[in-house]
């Protein structure tokens, strides 16, 4: 198992491994598979692109499969550049309790430490996902607050 910091050519596996994360998981993140598929290739390429305040981890197995991602983005307002925040984190279903998600938090903790001047790092997860909250507070999240109704699964009305 490797982790790194996915660079414009893993542009593609970023891709298929979110769109099934979305297929998947739909109820943990704030996009759908229906948005993201439509997504061209360089808008993957400008996701992942890593900067100084912003960066998305892969974690790949032995045969180098893109088999977990976790993105970091610093906020850039002038007053909350202190803050950080993590979205997007994903395991694939036959790489699971394994310690990978654990592994993927440490490293994108340990880099996020490398910006100058931040001070908190954000994440939110879904009520019901207890295996995430575990994994987040055993890394040393703490909860602050419960959103009532924050994702909403809308339909479209004709």
């Amino acid at each position: 198992m490797s982790i790194r910091v996915l660079q414009e050519t893993d542009a593609r596996f970023y891709q298929e491994l979110r769109l099934s994360s979305l297929m998947i998981n739909p109820e943990a993140f704030g996009s759908t598979y229906e948005r993201e598929v439509e997504f061209s290739l360089e808008t993957i390429v400008e996701r992942i692109k890593p900067s100084k305040d912003k960066f998305v981890l892969g974690a790949f197995d032995s045969s180098g499969s893109l088999v977990g991602i976790v993105t970091f983005m610093r906020e850039n307002s002038l007053k909350a550049v202190h803050k950080g925040n993590v979205y997007g984190m994903y395991v694939a279903p036959e790489m699971r309790g394994k310690g990978l998600g654990k592994l993927l938090m440490l490293e994108l903790i340990t880099r996020a430490r490398d910006c100058e001047g931040l001070e908190q790092i954000n994440l939110t997860v879904v009520s019901d996902n207890d295996s995430a909250k575990k994994l987040y507070k055993s890394v040393g999240f703490k909860v602050y607050g419960v959103e009532q109704k924050a994702l909403k699964l809308r339909c479209n009305i004709n």
